[in-house]
């Protein structure tokens, strides 16, 4: 009897535990189907193509993000071009007889750049002179003649066709010094032709002639590049294309004088859009009356929103 006993209390016993055994293991299974094993690491190249990227101006959480540039922070870079340049040629062929400025000089308007040789011209004034004078002299003596044929026909002492004739006379005398007077003004005129003077204020470019050569009349001389007023042309990016107004201030920076500032006003704005570059060009205008800012020369460009009245070239350190 008690062995009977003993043989139910161990059974009893065993199936407690495998009850317990089974429930400790339905318990834990949810968690470990919970957290599945980890995946195997994609290579980089794969990776960033599985990695949705944003759209141009859309931020990481899909926001879009306004680009906005301020004008005055732009600062682009521009060249100064010269509004005008000239091929000095002389109005008259001939020899040069002096030189007087190089190239690279800098010369103001009415400025003499050569003189040709005036020999023979002044010879041509001193006859157109002469000629001018005897051309007076007929004249009033043409007059003299019909004053005196005036009484005379009034007394009815000569016929009127020799009065007539006498006035003929008159007139072709008058026409001759008229015609005279035309010659030495000619004359005149070549020998004042004969010196170049430069056309406008700039630097000389190009000096294409030496003393004794021969000029003729398509014959360049020099050619002459305005620099004041000098222009910076200069590009702007599309989007402030209703913000550029002509008058607006302008300041430039050159290299060749650190640490100094050039003032302008924009006087033309492009209305053609670069398709390439999606750009517009502007145009400033820089006094330059101390002529040390050169066509050709590089700038860096700052742009104010307000216009100016009054333009000055004054640098500021």
């Amino acid at each position: 009897m008690k062995s009977k006993m003993l043989a139910l209390a161990a059974a009893l016993l065993l199936a407690a535990a495998c009850s317990a055994d089974k429930k400790a293991a339905d318990t834990e299974k949810p968690a470990a189907e919970a957290t599945p094993a980890a995946a195997p690491e994609l290579p980089s190249d794969v990776a960033q193509l599985a990695t949705p990227q944003p759209a141009p101006g859309e931020s990481a959480g899909g926001k879009i993000e306004e680009a906005g540039t301020a004008l005055s922070s732009l600062e682009p870079t521009g060249e100064f071009v010269s509004p005008s340049s000239s091929q000095v040629a002389p109005k008259m062929p001939g020899r040069v007889a002096a030189v007087y400025v190089d190239e690279g000089s800098r010369v103001g308007r009415g400025q003499t750049l050569l003189t040709m040789e005036t020999d023979y011209i002044r010879l041509d004034i001193k006859r157109a002179e002469a000629d001018l004078a005897r051309a007076k002299a007929a004249e009033a003596d043409a007059r003299r003649e019909i004053d005196r044929k005036k009484g005379l026909l009034a007394s009815e002492s000569i016929p009127q066709a020799t009065f007539d004739r006498a006035q003929a006379a008159l007139d072709q005398a008058q026409a001759g010094r008229a015609s005279a007077e035309v010659v030495l003004a000619t004359a005149k005129q070549k020998l004042t032709d004969s010196v170049i003077r430069s056309p406008m204020t700039g630097v000389v470019s190009e000096r294409r002639t030496n003393v004794g050569e021969h000029l003729g009349d398509a014959g360049v001389a020099f050619v002459v590049v305005q620099t004041a007023p000098l222009k910076l042309r200069f590009s702007v990016p599309e989007r402030f294309l209703g913000e550029m107004k002509t008058g607006q201030p302008v300041a430039a920076r050159v290299d060749p004088y650190p640490g100094e500032v050039f003032r302008g006003r924009i006087k033309t704005v492009g209305g053609v859009i670069d398709p390439a570059t999606r750009t517009f060009f502007a145009e400033a205008e820089f006094p330059n009356s101390d002529g040390r800012l050169r066509p050709g020369l590089f700038a860096r460009v700052q742009l104010g929103p307000e216009p100016i009245t009054e333009v000055s070239d004054a640098k500021t350190r």
